[in-house]
């Protein structure tokens, strides 16, 4: 019994750190698991953190676009989005994303990378937490400042930027930073910095749909800032 106790104790300790930690993160510059993965297993790292007001607008204007339309008036989940993909593949349709750009920043910032049910069933409360904690624009800059944005171990915007443009993230154009965000699903799959034309032509869907975006209308609603 006490072994078990000890055993449950532990458990319960590791599932309510993120839930401690992350109103923390309103400063500092966190790093992903995957990034600490490939500290400790030896593999290249690189991230340099830039502000989020430092980067181009075009940038998260396209990311929001393209990775989740509803950023700003979701609280955490998209549950409208999660129950379309729910439905798809109840109906046997391939499988696609549903996960909001929050879900993604929990994930990244304590869970682990794939598909599973239980890293899903960890990261929907997680998500809803962290959006009651921490303003709209700090979830958007640390997820631009941890995702994996290279085949080499490039996280974040600017050494994204740098790798596949050889400029920093604040002199993007709109057609680079939808590149990039286009790369987002798998950045070793597909590349910015040698673009085939399936996403060339994505990457101009994102380019209109970024001028939809209105971050300062997201930013000026925001109850947490």
């Amino acid at each position: 019994m006490r072994i078990a106790r000890t055993l449950f104790l532990i458990l319960l300790a590791v599932l309510l750190l993120p839930y401690l930690v992350a109103p923390f993160y309103r400063t500092g510059h966190p790093a992903s698991t995957l990034m600490a993965w490939r500290y400790l297993t030896g593999a290249p790292v690189s991230r340099q953190w830039v502000d989020l007001s430092a980067m181009a607008t075009a940038l998260p204007r396209s990311v929001v676009a393209s990775e989740d339309a509803r950023f700003c008036t979701h609280r955490g989940v998209d549950w409208g989005a999660l129950r379309e993909v729910i439905d798809d593949a109840e109906e046997g349709e391939p499988a696609r994303g549903g996960s909001t750009i929050t879900q993604q920043v929990a994930k990244n910032l304590f869970l682990w990378p794939g598909r599973s049910v239980v890293r899903k069933a960890l990261e929907l409360p997680l998500a809803l937490w962290i959006d009651f904690v921490l303003p709209k624009t700090r979830i958007l800059e640390i997820y631009l400042n941890v995702a994996e944005l290279g085949p080499s171990g490039q996280f974040g915007a600017q050494t994204g930027s740098l790798y596949a443009f050889g400029h920093g993230a604040s002199n993007l154009t709109p057609r680079e930073a939808a590149l990039l965000a286009a790369i987002l699903p798998n950045p070793h799959i597909r590349s910015a910095r040698n673009p085939g034309p399936g996403l060339r032509r994505l990457a101009g869907i994102y380019v209109r749909r970024a001028q939809g975006v209105d971050l300062q209308r997201c930013w000026s609603e925001d109850r947490r800032l």
